[in-house]
């Protein structure tokens, strides 16, 4: 006991020692300094620190280890000014010195007299979840990831690894050799701020090295990242690919909209399972991954969505799933390989998003499958989301958007059902339609703006892409007829009521029609080809649809598929409908005309009913 209280003494005389150091530089240095800090006054801090010589120097790394310890003071202001006071040789050492000054008093008082302040018990709270969610226990490896990411200043991470059982040998040299990318960073920017002071380089070559500098410490955080936190992981959602992605995607949605997540029937729940959703919007797959916190999952995704090259790269090595639309593929053997690896796996098995703001059929009956491979099902349904970024828009409305687990069925229960229930509850899970009860109110006055390439016939007198719209109304040129769309996005007059009715009418009128209907188009097409490293090569031809096959004829090519092997068209509105041949992706851009390309998509869809109603398929 009398020793520990030696020690206490010592260590708080040498603590009592480094603050009068401290203090004599505090009249002279340090306040003007944190003066200019305050008003971000570099050049004054540079003018200050040459004038004083050695003391100087002194002063940045003294500084230096002070905002180590308070926290809340960041670091990079002193280290940008001793990078325009000093050469970098030298500017680089005393802030590196200061950072390992600031780590060592930090691990004396953690240590020793158990000290710790509510901001640092915060960022180590922050730090547990981020060990946590990543699995990863190794502090010095956690130290390193921290360091380089601009996530946490460098005082709370320090704060936070004294607190564990590392040792001062390995916590100090961690310390001092994972500050090194940060430090070098705002050092050659102090160097190349010096030199556009003293007009030895132009403004533009400056801002070019300030975004060259940031562009070596990020390919610096991805190199740690791949190659040495997430080693071995490529291709799975645990790799480093999938932590970006994840942390892009939240950065660009996270406040673009509400969200109410229900996600109580997931809790006890352990990976894998298989989680199923219905398919409102764009950004459905963003929503997904916030019911599923906690979770790394794979997802089944649009091949052709991630065809380009660097994204086809980044998906690749997160794990995620490419499924070619409405073709046969290898995707169950895929999630079959994620599932038995631990992951649970995400599907929207109405394979396209909603054009009325209704479930779309599921044309696929993958029930047999869940019930064979035996893992639990999560029936998943987003809610409110439709009216916010519909298909037919562009512009995305801010609105409160819902998603929440319904049913979760075991592996257990799964055995008992037979296929019929299972498809059965996986369509009353998903079913929807935004229109029976819209929860969002929308202001904006161009409400109905594109939603002519949507609705492209009049259900008043019936007449073909002679829609048009105006602010919040749409009307027909051919018959005058007009509509209104209200904050709630349904049509003031009783006649139709909402936008779902004004589709199943122009459906209705095309099914009148149906035994005769031929659809014909002259087409600019883009083939993707199905190779690993996808070639796009240009064609021209007709397109030709009736109830019997899909022809394609040009200069070049020719073929026909059979309609009962095309269960659904993909298609963007007014932009272009998609199918797959021969393994290869066909986008077809209608030369004359594009609002048709729902309609290719609405026969098709008829074409099916009809078999369906026959008893064909």
């Amino acid at each position: 006991m009398r020793k520990k209280w030696i020690e206490k003494i010592v260590i708080l005389l040498a603590l009592t020692g480094v603050l009068l150091l401290f203090a004599f530089f505090l009249k002279d240095i340090m306040v003007p300094l944190f003066s200019m800090e305050l008003k971000n006054d570099v050049e004054g801090a540079r003018e200050l620190l040459m004038s004083r010589g050695i003391a100087g120097g002194a002063a940045v790394s003294v500084i230096e280890a002070l905002q180590m310890v308070v926290i809340f003071i960041p670091a990079e202001f002193i280290q940008v000014s001793g990078g325009l006071s000093y050469p970098f040789y030298i500017a680089a050492p005393l802030c590196d010195l200061g950072v390992c000054l600031g780590a060592t008093i930090i691990y004396l008082l953690v240590r020793t007299f158990r000290f710790n302040t509510g901001k640092s018990r915060k960022a180590s709270e922050q730090i547990e979840q981020i060990s946590k969610k990543r699995g990863e226990r190794n502090v010095q490896m956690l130290m390193y990831l921290l360091f380089i990411s601009p996530i946490i200043p460098f005082g709370a991470i320090c704060y936070w690894a004294a607190s564990t059982d590392i040792r001062y040998r390995r916590y100090i040299f961690t310390v001092a050799t994972g500050v090194i990318p940060s430090i070098i960073t705002s050092n050659l920017i102090g160097a190349g701020a010096r030199a556009f002071i003293m007009n030895s380089i132009p403004l533009w070559l400056l801002i070019l090295i300030i975004f060259f500098m940031m562009g070596v410490l990020i390919v610096l955080l991805w190199l740690f990242l791949e190659k040495v936190w997430f080693r071995g992981k490529n291709g799975t959602p645990d790799s480093a690919s999938y932590f970006l992605i994840t942390k892009v995607v939240s950065l660009l949605r996270k406040h673009r909209q509400r969200l109410r997540v229900d996600n109580s029937k997931l809790k006890g729940l352990k990976a894998p399972f298989i989680a199923i959703c219905n398919h409102e919007s764009t950004w459905d797959f963003y929503y997904m991954s916030r019911l599923l916190e906690g979770y790394r999952y794979a997802m089944v995704t649009n091949e052709h969505v991630f065809a380009a090259p660097v994204l086809r790269h980044f998906t690749g090595k997160a794990g995620m799933i490419p499924k070619k639309m409405f073709y046969p593929d290898t995707a169950a053997v895929k999630m079959l390989r994620s599932l038995r690896a631990g992951y649970p796996v995400v599907v929207f098995p109405e394979g396209r998003l909603s054009e009325d703001g209704c479930s779309s059929p599921i044309v696929e009956n993958a029930a047999p499958f869940y019930q064979r491979v035996g893992y639990p099902l999560v029936l998943v349904r987003i809610s409110d989301a439709y009216f916010c970024g519909p298909k037919w828009r562009k512009r995305f409305y801010r609105g409160d958007i819902g998603i929440s687990v319904t049913r979760v069925i075991t592996a257990e229960e799964l055995k008992q059902m037979s296929p019929e229930e299972v498809e059965n509850a996986i369509k009353e899970a998903l079913t929807y339609n935004e229109s029976a009860h819209p929860a969002n109110r929308f202001s904006q006055k161009k409400r109905a703006q594109g939603l002519e390439n949507m609705l492209y016939r009049c259900p008043d007198c019936g007449a073909v892409y002679t829609t048009q719209t105006k602010e919040s109304d749409i009307y027909c040129t051919a018959c005058g007829k007009s509509h209104h769309l209200d904050e709630s996005y349904r049509f003031t007059d009783e006649e139709i009521g909402t936008i779902p009715e004004y589709y199943r009418r122009i459906r209705e009128q095309e099914r009148a029609a149906l035994d005769g209907a031929r659809l014909t188009t002259e087409a600019d097409v883009r083939i993707f080809s199905a190779d690993k490293k996808p070639r796009m090569r240009k064609d021209k031809g007709v397109c030709t649809l009736d109830k019997d096959a899909f022809t394609y004829r040009s200069q070049r090519i020719e073929f026909s598929i059979p309609t009962e092997k095309i269960p659904a068209l993909a298609f963007s509105c007014n932009e272009e409908f998609e199918l797959y041949y021969k393994n290869e992706l066909y986008y077809f851009y209608p030369v004359e005309n594009r609002r048709q390309c729902v309609r290719w998509s609405v026969m098709i869809d008829l074409f099916r009913e009809e078999r369906m109603r026959n008893g064909k398929e």
